[in-house]
């Protein structure tokens, strides 16, 4: 038997590839679906199944590709409806799998067709159980996601995850493994650990949704408090997942069309695409182009362009570091954005060569914005996530959240200066390039962000541990 897990850092996502006796199956795989291919290659087996463990928000999964190549069926859980051809699991249907056997235990609660799929080794014991976003580790899924297509409250989804932890999967013995679609960092949870595997009876002991005691109605409070706004992008995703897609080998071979400066800039002009820039934050501080968009390939890529242009449909230009295209473009169609047109052959150097404008934005060290605060008073705005900010932040800064920048347009000064700022440096230049292109151009990014901003000295408000929020 082969249990390999494979994780995705950006989308905090873990695929699964479990083989035995020359027989694979795949859970919950990404979209590009070679590696899976190569896999069963290097084992000299074959993919018999594809499971889902329900229809994704946060992700594009590789499931339509996959079956197509593979020639294997998709299985979902009961009540999953797909558009395409797929094996309807019944609740407790098992799946034979070399000497392994795999059975779907139906939980809905996160979604109405979510399913965790429970592995029995040869001899037929309990080994591992793959929970989707049933269970995490640390947390359970949000149940909001679901309520609008199934006619139903985030309460009452609450109340059937509840039953379905305690009927299907606490039951389960302690030393069962436990393996969660996503981990830290993830939107479809609020209280993750950082770790990705771990025992359902260490689980029973860490994870506050998984309390002996716990009634139901503190349960459905527990889990419902605290939850922020799904990402724009989440039902987007939820109907490539459900509808299907294109191949990605079409997207790349479409994406990766390289443009001359002149090419570039008529289709910027003549089309409604959108130019984002994803190269590393200090190199678009320095010069870009007007009005283009920075998300870097650096940081956590696909889920703030899926946070921020929201729109799956939205035609992009890239401006892409040399070597970095088809890695930009296939992050890019891992949550569903597959309107790349092209992108600028020979980056911004090329479009500087060809005497194009360019842009900058003035960003200045931590120990500058201390100086200039205290003299000055400039207006400081904070553009970290809720539970940070609350957590700690420099004196009168205001907080306007990346995540919903554009909610905040009317906070920033139109004449004077104002610095902005995030944890390092990273989504604060996203927050810059947004702010520029909508016509603010008098701010002052703090390089190093608040790390490098408490490290000055600068006046803070009391530290509140994140954990008691």
């Amino acid at each position: 038997m082969k249990i390999e897990q494979i994780y995705t850092g950006c989308l905090a996502q873990g695929a699964y590839y479990i083989e035995s006796n020359g027989e694979v199956a795949i859970i919950d795989p990404l979209r590009e679906v070679m590696p899976y291919m190569d896999r069963a290659v290097a084992d000299s087996a074959k993919i018999k199944y594809i499971f889902e463990t329900h229809f994704h928000a946060d992700f594009v999964s590789g499931h339509v590709t996959l079956s197509k190549k593979s020639g294997a069926p998709i299985v979902f859980g009961p009540t999953a409806n797909p558009s395409f051809d797929a094996i309807i699991a019944t609740d407790g249907q098992e799946f034979k799998l070399g000497a392994l056997t795999i059975k779907a235990l139906h939980t809905p609660g996160h979604t109405m067709e979510s399913t965790t799929y429970l592995l029995k080794g040869a001899e037929g014991k309990d080994y591992a159980i793959f929970s989707g976003d049933t269970l995490f580790l640390g947390d359970v899924g949000r149940p909001d996601l679901a309520q609008k297509a199934a006619h139903i409250t985030q309460e009452q989804l609450a109340e059937t995850l509840f039953d379905s932890l305690r009927n299907k999967i606490m039951p389960l013995a302690d030393d069962v493994i436990v393996y969660p679609a996503h981990g830290a960092g993830s939107a479809c949870g609020k209280n993750m650990m950082k770790e990705t595997v771990d025992t359902l009876g260490n689980q029973k002991k860490m994870n506050y949704a998984l309390r002996a005691d716990m009634t139901k109605q503190e349960f459905v409070k527990e889990v419902t408090d605290g939850l922020l706004p799904p990402p724009k992008y989440f039902p987007l995703n939820v109907k490539m997942n459900k509808e299907g897609y294109e191949d990605i080998a079409t997207v790349l071979d479409r994406g990766t069309t390289a443009m001359s400066p002149e090419e570039f800039e008529l289709a910027a002009n003549t089309t409604e695409a959108f130019i984002l820039d994803v190269r590393h934050q200090n190199e678009f501080v320095t010069k870009h182009i007007p009005r283009s968009i920075f998300i870097g390939l650096n940081g956590d890529f696909a889920p703030w362009v899926g946070a921020l242009i929201a729109d799956t449909k939205q035609p992009l230009l890239l401006v892409i570091p040399a070597g970095k295209e088809e890695e930009a473009i296939t992050r890019l169609s891992r949550v569903g954005f597959d309107g790349t047109v092209g992108y600028l052959k020979g980056g911004i150097d090329a479009w500087e060569t060809e005497g194009k404008e360019t842009d900058s934005i003035i960003s200045v060290s931590a120990a500058d914005f201390k100086e200039k605060v205290a003299v000055e008073q400039t207006p400081t705005f904070d553009v970290r996530k809720e539970g940070e900010y609350a957590s700690e932040h420099v004196l009168d800064a205001m907080h306007t959240p990346l995540s919903n920048l554009n909610n905040y347009l009317s906070n920033f000064p139109k004449e004077n200066e104002f610095f902005v700022h995030c944890a390092g440096g990273y989504r604060s230049v996203i927050a810059a390039s947004i702010l520029k292109s909508r016509g603010i151009h008098n701010l002052i990014d703090v390089a190093g962000g608040f790390g490098a901003i408490k490290e000055e000295g600068v006046a803070m408000t009391n530290y509140v541990c994140p954990s008691t929020l």
